[in-house]
This record gives structure tokens, C-alpha cells and sequence, in this order.
């Protein structure tokens, strides 16, 4: 764990920050114009925001030298190891949001956040970090709060859940994809299946039951996210993208790109 302030940059002394998948969590406030390019998305930032990523979900920060002040905590899994499955809380999900707009009284309220955070992690105290998780977890419940109450909800767990949801977390361990050799191995809901140790049509039962999607429909729909995140943020071709999005011919890819998008690679690329 460890907690920083945000200093303002020199225009023309700063790079965004690589687009990619970073080991640990973070949350930041950042009070200027900036944009986040996060997953297949870009969010702009007008006025101040409180930001959650994780190792998950690839994103990048542009403008860095618009930030006029701002804080921001990384924390990796192990900071939490027996206090909690930080994946559970939707700031922290593939599909949840990740980027929350801020009033002027909420950033003065998340500022004190930070500034125990600074108080706790320079002091001498022998449990100093049990009571920096909790200051985590009250920035994780301001942002959840923030959120329509539908949203965040806490549901029953039961047995579909929790097959949906390692189902959903085998899905996400292959990406993103930072490497032409690399290649994602799961594509076919029998393939995930075999993975889960459980029969297909008990697979596709409890991803629809929770879902309201079909297995198919999710895979499709998270290798077409990270199409369209290496097209955009990448120089690779259209060849080496497919290969790596586990397409044996190319061709294969330009059809499946075509059909959900209804332009083809090189054209979205371009547009």
C-alpha cells in the first residue's frame, strides 16, 4: 500500500501512461480536465473525479498535465488478503462504473480521506495498517454510494452466481493482451466449461440466469472489447490481432468483426 499526492506537470514534460493492465488497484481524485481512456471507452473528465481501476481492465490518463491537484492510493490484492474479496464491490468489476463526477463538497470530503491516509501511513503506530484499509474501504463505499441505489444492491449468492462469476473471472484473465506471441486459449462455452469442472448446459443456465445473456453472447462481446482496444491503442495488424483473439484465419476475424460492428477492422481502425 502506499498513498501520493498529485503534482502538477510541466506541459510538453509528461506521457500519458502506458494503456495496459497495471498489478495493483487504485483509487484516485483528480481535480482537472482530463481524459480516461478506460477498456473500449473514453471518459471525460470535466471538473474533478473520483477513479477506481483494477488489474483487470486496461486504461490510460491523458492530459496528465490538466490536473490541476489530486490524490490517489495503489493497494495490490494481498493488502486485503482475509478482509475481503475487493472483486465483489462494483467499482472494482468489468462491468461496473469505474470514473464518478464529484461535487465541490464531495471533493473536500474525500480530500480529508486522503490526508488520514498521509496521517497514518508517516505514524508510528503498530496497527497503522488495519486503519489505512478501512480509510480504503470508506473511499470504496463513497464511490458505491454515488452510484444508483439499483446498482449497488447486494444480492444472494447462490450456486448460478457463483459459477457466473468464475466463469466471468476466467474470462478476464486473458486480457488484456500486451504481446503478439500471446493468445487466448477459452473461446467456446465447452471450453470454459471443461475449465470449471462442470457440464455445458450447466454453464449456460447459470450465466443466463444471471446474466440475461447467453455463454456465447459474453464471450463474443469481451473478445470484440479487446479487438477494438488493440485496434485503437495498438500498433499491431489486423492478422496479429486476430491470432492473438485466438482466430485461425484472418478472415474468420474480419467476419466476426464486421458482423457486430458493421465495419470492418482496418475501417474502425481509421475511423
Amino acid at each position: 500500500f502506499n498513498v501520493f499526492r498529485h503534482e502538477p506537470i510541466e506541459p510538453g514534460k509528461t506521457k500519458p501512461l502506458p494503456y495496459g493492465r497495471r498489478d495493483f488497484y487504485k483509487i484516485m481524485l483528480v481535480v482537472g480536465d482530463i481524459h480516461m481512456n478506460y477498456a473500449d471507452r473514453v471518459i471525460s473528465v470535466k471538473k474533478q473525479a473520483l477513479f477506481f481501476s483494477n488489474p483487470l481492465i486496461p486504461y490510460n490518463c491523458e492530459n496528465l498535465e490538466r490536473i490541476e491537484t489530486g490524490y490517489y492510493c495503489i493497494f495490490n490484492p494481498h493488502f486485503f488478503h482475509k478482509f475481503g474479496d475487493l472483486n465483489q464491490y462494483s467499482v472494482f468489476q468489468p462491468g461496473g462504473n469505474h470514473v464518478f463526477e464529484l461535487t465541490d463538497e464531495q471533493v473536500e470530503q474525500i480530500t480529508a480521506i486522503y490526508k488520514k491516509m498521509f496521517d497514518e501511513i508517516n505514524s508510528d503506530y503498530i496497527h497503522k495498517y488495519d486503519v489505512l484499509r478501512n480509510l480504503v474501504f470508506e473511499l470504496l463505499h463513497f464511490g458505491m454510494k454515488i452510484q444508483p441505489a439499483a446498482k449497488s444492491d447486494k444480492q444472494l449468492i447462490n450456486a448460478s452466481q457463483r459459477i457466473s462469476t468464475l466463469f466471468l473471472e476466467l474470462l478476464e484473465r486473458q486480457f488484456p493482451i500486451d504481446d503478439t506471441h500471446q493468445k487466448i486459449n477459452l473461446r467456446s462455452a465447452s471450453e470454459f466449461a471443461n475449465q470449471l469442472n462442470i457440464h455445458v448446459n450447466h454453464l449456460n443456465r447459470a450465466v443466463k440466469e444471471t446474466t440475461q445473456k447467453t455463454t456465447t453472447e459474453i464471450i463474443a462481446g469481451r473478445i470484440l472489447q479487446e479487438a477494438k482496444i488493440l485496434l485503437k491503442h495498438s500498433a499491431w495488424t489486423v492478422s496479429e490481432i486476430a491470432y492473438a483473439l485466438g482466430f485461425t484465419e484472418v478472415t474468420h476475424f474480419n467476419n466476426f468483426f464486421k458482423k457486430h460492428v458493421q465495419l470492418s477492422p482496418l475501417k474502425f481502425r481509421n475511423s
